[in-house]
């Protein structure tokens, strides 16, 4: 992969936009950014180190690894995090593995291992002097989790491009909200990023992969639904809900 690889410009203004819009960093900012091994993720991680040469701030940026265990089930399957280790070393990014807190076996749903890893993610941030941690959703996750909220939980909403936690000790970010899955696959396939087996055994049989399947439908009958549906997350009018 070539060091000097630089994003298309029609990614690079969406993230951009994305960052003014929310102001996501600051000068001094220290961002944990989560990892999962997935390309998602992964090409978050090479997206936010390539953003500190261009930045007029000066930020930190370490990758977290949450090991739940799952590949150990499985005879004669090598260690997720070796692989996910090498390919982030290929651009000199730091990274730290940690031990999930719940054995795999202790884990009831996706919802519960979710939680967790966000809870021992907020932990770890505290203790290692992180005041942001960066995730790697996109503009397809967003809608997702949208409609996951109106078909199963009775609201309207979804996650959003910033999130304070804590009294604004802790803030989430999500630098890639404004592209769409294709746009992350592409930059992570440019980079020669794999994704990492998911072992998981919750991995897309929940909520999330019906909705998932829902949508795909959707967008198959009208490629315009995916823009228009997430231009309709920033224009609430209110006075037309119950």
């Amino acid at each position: 992969m070539d060091s000097n690889y630089s994003l298309p410009p029609h990614v690079n203004r969406k993230i951009g936009r994305a960052m003014h819009d929310y102001s996501m960093l600051d000068d001094g900012d220290r961002v944990m950014i989560a990892v999962s091994g997935g390309i998602d993720s992964l090409t978050l991680a090479w997206i936010l180190k390539s953003w500190r040469k261009k930045a007029p701030i000066s930020f930190e940026v370490m990758v977290q690894v949450i090991d739940h265990g799952f590949w150990r089930d499985h005879a004669g399957v090598a260690d997720p995090g070796e692989s996910i280790g090498k390919q982030l070393e290929r651009f000199a990014i730091t990274y730290a593995i940690d031990s999930a807190w719940e054995r795999m076996d202790q884990l009831k749903s996706c919802f519960q291992c979710a939680r967790d890893r966000r809870s021992q993610l907020f932990d770890l941030a505290r203790q290692r002097g992180f005041n942001k941690i960066a995730l790697g959703h996109h503009m397809d996750d967003l809608i997702e989790t949208f409609f996951l909220n109106i078909l199963y939980s009775g609201n309207i909403s979804t996650m959003v491009p910033v999130q304070k936690l804590f009294g604004g000790n802790l803030v989430l970010i999500r630098p890639m909200a404004y592209l769409d899955k294709n746009e992350v696959m592409m930059v992570g396939g440019d980079l020669g990023f794999l994704p990492v087996e998911n072992f998981c055994p919750f991995s897309d049989k929940g909520r999330r992969g019906s909705v998932r399947k829902l949508l795909a439908s959707l967008y198959d009958k009208n490629p315009l639904a995916k823009k228009s549906i997430f231009a309709a997350l920033a224009n609430i009018r209110s006075e037309y809900m119950l």
